[in-house]
């Protein structure tokens, strides 16, 4: 019978270890967790240990590590699935049906994980053998010494075509099995299968549980196509979603007392991650590529802020970008990452070597979080020394935070980010500054006087003028705030099309949310309350040139209201075709369709011409007044 994550995360959510243990072991509370003697030899002092929030014991006596099922399976000798079936009746949850298929294809997976630890064996034998002196010699010299190559299993697959093959064929395994559980290659000719890992040194990959699943192999040949190869996906091996050490990880996570909320760190390679678990810390690595949504909710079963450390090179800033972009969507209260960088341009393994233990977990702990990450990320895109670069910056930000599913998160998001780029903004903008008179040939200029606060206030309103249109959308929904109704979100998430007006649009829309009954008085009112008494005069002035007729005192309230929603709409269109145009541009590596992109530019410059010129009123579009 095969049981699924969800069932096995049930069946554990419902008893507590304590309760399951204790009927064997005598504990005794000590602060968070519990402590008695261990049950798997004889001791004197207590070193045995449960953590009923962690779900989990340690035994430092033994080393043994594990949750309720594997408690029961160590001490009672069951099979996983007697373990189970022992405890859903103890927690009253109803066994799955079993399904022949399942139990057919169950067995066949069996048979294939029988022949890969034949493998792990036989790569390990490689090692130690003479055929293993330069393997050996790289581990050293990479500080791997031999007394640590039982724990992570590390092996050598020779130079032979077929040195592995012939080793379990003569076991008694079949080609076929071979192939399909990743150890051998078929050949599209139809010549006979080969080793899929030559000359290569062998890690082994386990699942979260600590079961063989795949071997990665590291070129040993400085000049090989591929430094790196892992297995393909198999019945075992599902490559988006295993992480390389994952299963040490966790007992290294759960070894921590109580009192201390280690971290799990996310690195690039399989030395990294060894050099980390050696130096006490929980880490593991995604399989050579980017880091996927089903390894992100497998590390968040572990821990709710993992630190993702990449290489400071581009390959590792990209890599970094990608992980950003796929987390966003998932985020949740309690559920982020943080993000950690090696300084000197070094990766764990190095510092390891080079510093030590120490050294390597106190650059681990300088970290910043996700949403310092993502700000530095777009800010660093390109320089910020004109309004255009400035707007383009703080749209992506509005564009990113909205990608967020959950929606107090996402508002949360998008209220940090922009307080960042009104932090940096302030300090990019050039300060106004007097013109110096020139020096002429009757002498030097008089002293220039110093600006008064309301001349340099003034000066500063002067040097960005505010979009016409925008200007009239904003006069019209401050004195009609019930035409904004049916756009809130809209608004909400692209303001009246000005940045110059995005914080206004914010607190208009609060204002509306927070009040039905809001009128036009009350709106005024609490905007001068809020410091918008100067920009609501330069709305007034930029309103004026716009032409737009649902500001005219001749035209009805319905249609004043009908050509408001009309220009609103268009500006939000022109928004929305400049985050289609930015996720085109993004995906260009990928094969972006060109002319589908030019498409998107040209109706959206066509909007914006239309919007403008005043062409908007002219060209049919509009309702009539």
């Amino acid at each position: 019978m095969r049981f699924d994550e969800k069932f096995l995360d049930e069946l554990k959510a419902r008893l507590r270890p304590s309760d399951v243990i204790g009927r064997k072991v005598k504990l005794k509370r000590q602060g968070r967790e519990f402590v008695g003697l261990s049950p798997f030899g004889k001791e004197k002092s207590p070193s045995f240990f449960v953590n009923d929030d962690k779900g989990f014991f340690h035994d430092f006596s033994s080393g043994k590590h594990g949750d309720i099922i594997s408690f029961l399976q160590e001490t009672e000798r069951l099979s996983f699935v007697e373990a189970v079936e022992r405890l859903a009746g103890e927690a009253g949850m109803a066994l799955p049906e079993p399904d022949p298929v399942a139990a057919q294809a169950e067995k066949a997976r069996a048979g294939l994980a029988d022949w890969l630890e034949l493998a792990a064996a036989w790569f390990e034998g490689e090692l130690r053998r003479p055929v293993g002196a330069d393997a050996r010699a790289y581990l050293e010299r990479r500080g791997l010494p031999s007394a640590e190559w039982a724990r992570f299993r590390i092996g050598l697959a020779p130079g032979s075509r077929t040195g592995l093959k012939d080793y379990l064929v003569a076991k008694g395994a079949k080609p076929a099995e071979l192939i399909e559980s990743g150890v051998l290659i078929a050949p599209e000719d139809g010549t006979a299968p080969y080793d899929r890992y030559r000359d290569r040194i062998i890690f082994p990959i386990t699942d979260a549980r600590g079961r063989l699943v795949s071997f990665g192999g590291r070129a040993l040949d400085p000049n090989a196509k591929a430094k790196y190869l892992n297995g393909p996906d198999t019945p075992l091996f599902d490559k988006g979603r295993t992480l390389y050490g994952l299963a040490e990880a966790r007992k290294i996570l759960h070894s921590a007392p109580a009192s201390e909320q280690g971290d799990l760190v996310v690195v690039e390679g399989y030395m990294d991650v060894i050099a980390c678990q050696r130096a006490g810390i929980a880490a593991a690595a995604p399989m050579g590529t980017a880091l996927t949504e089903g390894q992100m909710e497998q590390l968040w079963r572990l821990h709710p802020e993992p630190t993702l450390c990449f290489d400071g090179d581009g390959a590792g800033r990209r890599a970094a970008g990608r992980a950003i972009d796929r987390a966003l969507p998932l985020l949740k209260p309690g559920r982020s990452f943080k993000f950690a960088l090696i300084t000197g341009g070094k990766d764990p393994d190095e510092v390891l070597r080079e510093q030590g233990a120490g050294a390597l977990k106190s650059q681990l702990a300088v970290t910043v979080p996700l949403v310092e990450a993502l700000f530095m990320r777009e800010r660093d895109l390109e320089p910020l020394d004109t309004p255009e670069r400035r707007a383009g910056l703080k749209g992506r930000l509005r564009t990113l935070s909205a990608t967020i599913a959950d929606k107090d998160l996402a508002v949360a998001y998008r209220d940090d980010l922009l307080g960042k780029f009104d932090a940096l903004t302030a300090t990019v903008r050039p300060a106004w500054t007097p013109r110096q008179p020139r020096s002429g040939k009757w002498g030097a200029p008089p002293e220039a006087r110093p600006p008064t606060p309301e001349g340099v206030a003034a000066a500063r309103r002067l040097a960005r003028d505010i979009e016409p249109l925008s200007a009239a959308l904003a006069k019209a929904a401050i004195d009609d705030p019930h035409r904004i109704d049916d756009f809130l979100e809209l608004l909400e998430r692209h303001g009246f099309g000005d940045p110059g007006l995005d914080r206004l649009a914010q607190a208009i829309v609060g204002l509306r949310i927070a009040s039905d009954s809001l009128d036009s008085g009350a709106l005024h009112r609490h905007l001068r309350g809020s410091g918008f008494d100067a920009l609501l005069i330069d709305i007034d002035r930029a309103a004026a040139k716009s032409g737009a007729p649902f500001l005219k005192s001749d035209v009805t309230l319905a249609a004043a209201r009908s050509q408001w929603s009309y220009a609103f709409e268009v500006q939000g269109r022109v928004a929305a075709l400049e985050e289609a145009i930015a996720s085109a541009k993004s995906d260009l590596a990928d094969g972006a369709d060109m002319a589908g992109l030019r498409r998107l530019k040209a109706e959206r410059d066509g909007l914006r011409r239309q919007l403008r010129s005043g062409d908007l009123w002219t060209d049919g579009g509009a309702p009539p007044a």
